[in-house]
């Protein structure tokens, strides 16, 4: 079977070279490199967290390398807190979102990144559940 697989290839690399195509073949035969990804959507300047959830919670910003904000101070349900990502040491253009600590629960990510823009928007994401068991959801 190897003898055969060695064989095939030899004919097609010279059956190649005879129409010069080993330049295409050996194009297509390299990986792609990884495109970067596209700026998330929207893009905005704050970041804020209401608490719709049964439990006392605080967020943080994270971006998608795991850089993080400082905390805001732990709020109960019916409120909501606010980071404005100008006084934070990250950088514009970082795709970022909400990592959540519920008190004596879980940390729950939001469920989607928006790009950082110092453009004076904000995006709103409600955190609704129990502390073993919510979710974190960008509003639309």
């Amino acid at each position: 079977m190897v003898r055969t697989a060695s064989r095939r290839r030899a004919v097609l690399g010279v059956s190649l070279a005879a129409a010069g195509l080993t330049g295409v073949l050996g194009a297509a035969a390299q990986p792609a490199a990884a495109a970067p990804a596209a700026p998330a959507s929207p893009c905005v300047q704050k970041i804020a967290v209401v608490n719709n959830g049964g439990f006392v919670l605080n967020f943080q910003i994270t971006t998608r390398e795991g850089q993080l904000s400082a905390p805001t101070d732990d709020y109960p349900v019916n409120q909501w807190r606010l980071i404005d990502l100008t006084s934070t040491p990250l950088e514009e253009g970082v795709d970022v979102r909400p990592l959540t600590h519920a008190t004596a629960g879980d940390d729950v990510l939001g469920n989607t990144f928006v790009s950082y823009c110092a453009n004076g928007q904000t995006a709103t994401y409600t955190a609704s559940g129990t502390t073993l068991n919510y979710t974190v959801t960008l509003l639309t």
